[in-house]
């Protein structure tokens, strides 16, 4: 049996995230799925994974899933064996990143949850996916299925986390940084910023993939997991 491979949604999203990929990889290897909607900072989600999982295992976050992915490698780098992060950025949040996050949890707390992925779904896949109805059903189907309450927990963590690039450089793992090549949230220039930072990366650009790249293109993704997992 292969190492476990923990795998973290990222903000408003559920294991459906990774569907195709728990799929493929989990032919001899335990894939796990990490709780992010109980706890209102990154650390604490990070603590949880931590206590939940095995004593060593494969990481892998998409968007918040890699700052909390970020966050477990300052908490227990020894317990990672190689590390991936999809769609995501070692940066803090903006003061205007900040202010958008505020709008959204007062539409959350008013329960208006199909505005926000009204708001959010032109930015979440690539343009040629605009009109794919099943992504979109998809991805509304995980927002309600995350709710206000652990959505707004999820933003609050999300505004509170640290600045993670000086961290960068001590990682010494097998690195996967992937990115949409259409990514308007997290762009191709962020992930590029990431990999130059890790010696032992390797930056994979999806093309035809938004911000949602594991749903948007699943078997190239399913295919950069395996180079990955399999890297020596």
């Amino acid at each position: 049996m292969a190492e476990a491979l923990v795998l973290i949604p990222g903000l408003a999203c559920t294991s459906r995230l990774f569907e195709p990929q728990i799929e493929a990889l989990s032919d001899g290897r335990t894939v796990l799925v990490a709780d992010h909607m109980r706890d209102d900072s990154v650390p604490a989600i990070a603590a949880r994974l931590l206590r939940e999982t095995p004593e060593r295992f494969a990481l892998a976050g998409l968007s918040m899933g890699g700052y909390v992915a970020m966050e477990v490698m300052r908490q227990a780098p020894e317990r990672v064996s190689r590390l991936g992060l999809l769609d995501t950025s070692a940066r803090p949040d903006s003061v205007e990143a900040g202010q958008d996050r505020e709008r959204l949890i007062a539409l959350a707390e008013a329960g208006r949850l199909e505005d926000i992925h009204s708001r959010l779904w032109p930015r979440l896949v690539h343009p040629d996916n605009q009109a794919d109805q099943v992504l979109q059903d998809i991805s509304l189907a995980m927002l309600r299925e995350t709710g206000p309450d652990a959505y707004i927990r999820q933003q609050r963590a999300i505004m509170a986390r640290p600045d993670s690039r000086p961290d960068l450089p001590g990682i010494e793992i097998p690195t996967l940084v992937l990115v949409g090549e259409g990514d308007a949230i997290t762009p191709p220039d962020i992930a590029r910023e990431m990999a130059e930072m890790i010696e032992w990366s390797s930056l994979v650009i999806v093309p035809g993939a938004g911000h949602l790249s594991t749903l948007e293109q699943p078997e190239r993704a399913i295919q950069a997991l395996k180079l990955w997992l399999n890297e020596n």
